[in-house]
C-alpha cells in the first residue's frame, strides 16, 4: 500500500519520516513524494521538528528508473516542477528539518536532503549525482539546493564524472553538516531534533523562511530585510521570555 512507503512516527514535538522501500534502496516515486508532500502541506498539530531518513540501509537512491514514465518535454518539465515544489515544501513548511542519512544519497536523494536544514551523515553515506551517466539532467531542484552549497563548477565535474563522495568529503564540501559513527545518525537527529524543538517556534520559522531567501537578495535588500526580521522576533513575547530566563539564569519557557 502506498501508505507503507512513508512510515511516520511521532514522539512529543517531534515526527520522523522514515522513507520505506528498502527493495529500490528507497528510491522515490510519484507516491512517495506526495506523501512526503501530505505531511509537511499539514503536519499534525504540536510537531516542531521533523526527522527524515531512510530504512534497511539507505537514504534515498533518487528517482525510481525502473517506474519510469515516457513524457513528452511539456509533461516532462511539469513534473520537473511539482519536484521542486515538493522541495520548496519540505524547505519553507517552518519546520526544522534533519536529514539522517546513511547508504545512497543520490540523485533526487542528494536534492531533497539538500532542501533540509541539518544533515547527518554516517560512514556508509555516498552523496552522487549519477544523471549524465543516464543522459539526463537533473530535474529535482539540484542546480539551486546543491549547486549552491558546493558550487556551479563542482556540480558540474560531479555530474560529468558521476563522483562519489563519502561522507568526510561531503562535510568538507557541506552537503553534511555531521559526520557520526555507523547507526549513530538517527541518535544524533534525536538530540538536535529536541534542542531545536526548544526554541521559540517564531525564531525557528524565521531562520527557515528568511535566511536563504535573504542570500538571493542584493546586499541592502538583505539587510533591510534583517533588520525586519529582529524587529518582529525581538518584539515577541517568546523575546521577553529568553531574556528574562537569561538574567534568572535559568531554561526559557517558549510559548
Amino acid at each position: 500500500m502506498a501508505d507503507d512507503m512513508l512510515k511516520v512516527g511521532i514522539d512529543g514535538a517531534i515526527a520522523t519520516l522514515t522513507m520505506n522501500r528498502p527493495a529500490k534502496r528507497n528510491a522515490m516515486c510519484d507516491e512517495l513524494m506526495e506523501l512526503i508532500d501530505g505531511f509537511f502541506r499539514a503536519p499534525p498539530e504540536g510537531v516542531r521538528v521533523v526527522i527524515l531518513t531512510g530504512t534497511e540501509g539507505h537514504y534515498c537512491s533518487g528517482l525510481d528508473l525502473s517506474e519510469h514514465v515516457s513524457r513528452d518535454a511539456e509533461g516532462t518539465m511539469r513534473h520537473s516542477r511539482n519536484w521542486h515544489r515538493v522541495m520548496e515544501t519540505i524547505r519553507y513548511s517552518g519546520l526544522p528539518v534533519i536529514s539522517a542519512m546513511f547508504g545512497a544519497v543520490i540523485g533526487g536523494g542528494l536534492e531533497m536532503a539538500c532542501a533540509t536544514h541539518v544533515r547527518i551523515a554516517e560512514p556508509s553515506t555516498v552523496f552522487q549525482l549519477p544523471e549524465g551517466m543516464r543522459g539526463i539532467f537533473v530535474g529535482g531542484g539540484a542546480t539551486v539546493h546543491v549547486g549552491r552549497i558546493i558550487g556551479a563548477d563542482r556540480m558540474c565535474e560531479m555530474m560529468l564524472t558521476g563522483r562519489k563522495f563519502g561522507a568526510e568529503e561531503g562535510f568538507m564540501l557541506g552537503l553534511t553538516h555531521y559526520t557520526v559513527g555507523e547507526g549513530e545518525a538517527m541518535p544524533l537527529a534525536r538530540k538536535l531534533a529536541a534542542k531545536i524543538a526548544k526554541n521559540a517556534t517564531l525564531s525557528n520559522y524565521m531562520m527557515i523562511q528568511a535566511i536563504s531567501r535573504i542570500d538571493d537578495m542584493s546586499r541592502s535588500d538583505g539587510l533591510f530585510a534583517e533588520s525586519l526580521c529582529a524587529a518582529v522576533s525581538q518584539t515577541s513575547p517568546d523575546a521577553e521570555e529568553g531574556l528574562k530566563a537569561f538574567l534568572e539564569k535559568r531554561a526559557p519557557v517558549f510559548r
